[in-house]
């Protein structure tokens, strides 16, 4: 997996670097298939965002957060994404049993 970590207007610090690193790793360990993702935090103003595009076999998924604080909008953006992950599993799950319930029977 390829982990890229990008600051717009911000300098992403080793503290920084290492909080967003563990918050991704809770929801990488729902799905096995990650190629790579791509983080971006930016300051604009008193806007902290917090950006993550999760490239999956045969999907993006695109999350951003803005708060005030940085360390919350990358919270908000990690559970976000927790939640479109879980979203994405459950629905390729579904397609996967579907296919079994349609094949024909031996006898």
């Amino acid at each position: 997996m390829n982990l890229n970590i990008t600051g717009h207007h911000v300098e992403v610090t080793p503290a920084i670097r290492d909080y967003i690193t563990g918050k991704l790793d809770r929801v990488i360990r729902h799905f096995d298939n990650v190629t790579s993702i791509s983080v971006i935090i930016s300051v604009e103003k008193l806007r902290q965002k917090a950006e993550v595009t999760l490239h999956v076999r045969g999907k993006d998924i695109y999350v951003e957060s803005e708060d005030a604080d940085l360390y919350a909008a990358i919270d908000s953006m990690t559970d976000k994404l927790d939640r479109q992950v879980l979203k994405y599993k459950q629905k390729n799950n579904d397609h996967n049993h579907d296919s079994l319930k349609h094949q024909p029977m031996e006898s």
